[in-house]
């Protein structure tokens, strides 16, 4: 089925209290629209077609790599309207889906049985029932169930406002039959916009077929207003993703405490405790530990780790059986190689530790190649930036380095070497020898410890 997917996102969002287009605040790390924008797309076969207007270079340039007509609604004059802008890129045989930019949690399966009604009916909606319809429109259903109408709370009667079963605005049609009815539209209404939903009555008076499909799960299409209807949906959508999670079998301490804002893979035994995020694209071995507080983002994290607690994983590739932290910061093009432990306050930038290495304290390693078995003593630091330039150090295997011990790049340690605590090394170590380099150590004894005046 070749399904035409109009997604409206012109509203300013008045009531987020933001410069910001409504569309663009984040649901789970992503745009509210980009959500909608891959449900859609999802469905199968089709175009996407977005209606601006708000700052509609903002919502328009950050989709910039997907394939989306762009229409502009000038003046925000309802939900009708903004679909009237649409009317030259639907053809009569569409199966036109109307979705909602600020609806970011509607899953493909649910979209996609409302999409399948077309055909054998004419106009098909999706309604949800709630204990409390308060502000939504009223489906309003004859003697036989049939739908006859949509009623606006602020045009219903006290007989209508008490129906439950409300409209969620997302709607599916034939091309043609839309056009046609959005053609009949009038803004005789207490808000004197042009509703979507008046299609309803005119398809229901030509006799048109028209039927419903009910969601279960009112979040799935609970629109975001304001802050608070954010952060409700927030935690709807992190329930779901950790609920996904430990349906692989991952324990989660506390699923009210991990936030995921990307996509997770894992594999067994995995064990995450509380405040953990996950950001970007996260893959996870088996039999890993993952301690409190933690911020794992676009990281690769292989078999038998412990990440300790208080610790950032960025941009990197974790081997099997390596220690990290607790408080370890591994920065962008870090690679650690198998059974290597990365201690606390310890940080590590585009560098790769070989095999089994050790920096266990207090220390950092930037743009270094470390090989493997190597222990790096606490304070220890790689002077990898002279204020303009980067260079690089190189540290052969088995190199033993001393604490408090400065390596000024660019330097390599060779196979072997021992540097003495206290050392600042500027030139090649040689392999197999001690290098030092120390000031003579003195003691003055006439020195007389300075005191306060009386």
């Amino acid at each position: 089925m070749n399904i035409k997917s109009i997604i409206l996102a012109a509203g300013k969002g008045s009531r987020m209290r933001s410069d910001l287009p409504k569309v663009m605040h984040t649901i789970g790390g992503k745009a509210m629209l980009h959500h909608v924008v891959s449900t859609c797309k999802s469905l199968g076969a089709g175009s996407v077609i977005g209606v601006v207007g708000h700052h509609a270079e903002v919502v328009m340039n950050s989709l910039p790599n997907e394939e989306i007509t762009w229409v502009r609604q000038e003046d925000q004059l309802g939900t009708g309207h903004a679909v009237m802008q649409t009317i030259p890129e639907i053809d009569d045989n569409d199966v036109v889906l109307i979705a909602y930019g600020d609806v970011p949690l509607v899953r493909t399966e649910t979209l996609k049985p409302l999409c399948d009604c077309i055909g054998e009916y004419d106009f098909a909606l999706l309604t949800s029932k709630l204990d409390n319809p308060f502000g939504l429109g009223r489906i309003v259903r004859g003697s036989n169930n049939e739908i006859l109408e949509i009623v606006e709370e602020k045009d219903a009667d006290d007989e209508i406002r008490k129906i439950q079963e409300i409209n969620t605005g997302i709607v599916a049609a034939k091309g043609a039959h839309l056009k046609r009815w959005l053609s009949m539209l009038d803004n005789d209404n207490a808000q004197k916009e042009y509703y979507l939903t008046d299609c309803v009555a005119h398809a229901v008076a030509e006799g048109a077929k028209v039927t419903s499909v009910d969601c279960q799960d009112p979040n799935e299409v609970q629109g975001v207003n304001n802050r608070q209807q954010q952060a409700m949906l927030e935690r709807a959508f992190q329930l779901n993703q950790v609920n996904s999670l430990m349906s692989e079998g991952v324990t989660v301490l506390d699923p009210s405490r991990l936030d995921i804002r990307g996509s997770v893979s894992v594999g067994t035994d995995v064990l995450i405790d509380i405040n953990v995020v996950l950001i970007g694209d996260v893959k996870i071995g088996d039999n890993v530990t993952i301690e409190p507080n933690c911020i794992l983002e676009n990281a690769v994290i292989g078999s038998g780790v412990t990440v300790k607690a208080n610790s950032v994983i960025e941009d990197a590739i974790i081997g099997d059986d390596c220690d990290i932290g607790p408080f370890a910061r591994i920065r962008p093009g870090t690679v650690l190689s198998s059974r290597s432990k990365v201690g606390n306050f310890v940080e590590i930038k585009k560098s790769v530790v070989g095999e089994g290495s050790k920096i266990s304290h207090l220390s950092y390693i930037g743009d270094t190649e470390m090989g493997s078995n190597v222990n790096i003593g606490a304070g220890t630091i790689t002077c990898n930036y002279d204020g303009v330039n980067k260079f690089k150090t190189i540290i052969g295997n088995d190199v033993f380095v001393g604490s408090d011990s400065q390596l000024v790049a660019p330097v390599k340690i060779s196979d072997g070497s021992t540097i003495g605590a206290g050392s600042t090394i500027t030139k090649d170590a040689p392999e197999q020898q001690l290098t030092l380099s120390r000031s003579k150590q003195i003691s003055i004894p006439s020195w007389i410890r300075p005191q306060k005046n009386k």
